[in-house]
């Protein structure tokens, strides 16, 4: 090899810290080993990774941009063979990273964690909840090993294995006209005012279940959070449309809603596991996939307690 790992890690750090001071800093070393290993592998890559401000760090190239992934991508490799070497025990160690929709991942995964925690007390678990957009770069950037998510819009790069699966429904006010049906359709909610989860690939998937329809939807609300909308939902101000189903069909002032299943044969989402495709499978990501996989139907049968608003694909 032309160069070694530990010179991969400065560079990298550089490039994330935008710093060489930062970086040494960071990794208790000095700076003229930082500098020397993003010489070195510029040197034998021929790439030219940063470019260099006086007395203001630097900034990654647009090709440092693409080699800082597969360096990310390399070092994490060499960590799980680490990771690998402690389970020939069959001990399963070390930390994992995982990310989640923000819909259903405060529903599932902290009992999740829990379940895992207590089968494989040597891993630690970090989760973040991100927006599907922020949630595919987070993958393949190499900053999460795993993700919890929709196969909404997913580049062919993303290996996903569906869990469940979410048809849309219908969420009203106790009051609203249509709060007596047993079931309503998209054309008899359509002239109604609509609150929308404005968030990215949500809003465009929704608004393409009335284009299916040939319907225009009313939207007088657009929101950036999941309370938000059950708040003005619950309060009287439009209907709405969610995927995930709900513990409970109240917001977070008390005030309760409806929750009613739709007419039309609508594309459902699937939720599962979503993962980098060219990332080595470690033994803690193999270990949690599993897990996740075997309380699938467990979960979403004490969790998610109306079997018309979701389906177990496990």
């Amino acid at each position: 090899m032309r160069f070694t790992l530990k010179q991969l890690r400065y560079f990298v750090t550089a490039g994330e810290l935008s710093s060489v001071t930062r970086a040494a800093e960071a990794l208790h070393v000095s700076q003229p080993s930082i500098s020397s290993a993003i010489l070195h592998l510029e040197n034998v890559t021929g790439l030219q990774l940063f470019v260099r401000h006086h007395a203001q760090g630097l900034s990654l190239t647009p090709t440092g941009r693409l080699y800082i992934v597969k360096a990310k991508q390399l070092l994490g490799q060499a960590d799980g063979l680490v990771q690998y070497a402690s389970t020939i025990s069959e001990e399963v160690s070390g930390s994992l990273r995982i990310v989640g929709f923000p819909t259903f991942t405060p529903i599932l995964v902290p009992g999740l964690i829990r379940r895992f925690n207590e089968a494989y007390p040597a891993v630690s678990v970090q989760c973040d909840e991100m927006h599907q957009k922020d949630i595919i770069q987070g993958l393949q950037e190499g900053r999460y090993e795993l993700a919890l998510t929709y196969d909404l819009q997913l580049p062919a790069d993303i290996a996903f294995e569906p869990l469940m699966e979410f048809p849309p429904y219908a969420a009203l006010p106790l009051n609203h006209p249509l709060a007596d049906r047993d079931e309503v359709s998209l054309k008899e909610l359509a002239p109604y005012p609509k609150v929308l989860l404005d968030w990215p690939m949500s809003r465009e998937y929704f608004f393409s279940l009335f284009l299916s329809q040939g319907l225009e939807p009313d939207f007088a609300y657009r929101v950036k959070s999941m309370e938000m909308v059950r708040g003005l939902v619950a309060n009287g101000f439009g209907y709405s449309l969610f995927n995930t189903p709900l513990a409970n069909s109240m917001a977070l002032d008390g005030v309760g809603f409806k929750q009613i299943p739709l007419k039309e044969e609508l594309r459902p989402m699937r939720m599962g596991l979503a993962r980098l495709a060219q990332f080595r499978v470690t033994p803690v990501v193999e270990a949690f996939s599993k897990q996740l996989e075997l309380q699938a139907k467990e979960l979403a049968g004490t969790v998610f307690t109306d079997p018309r608003f979701y389906r177990s694909l496990k």
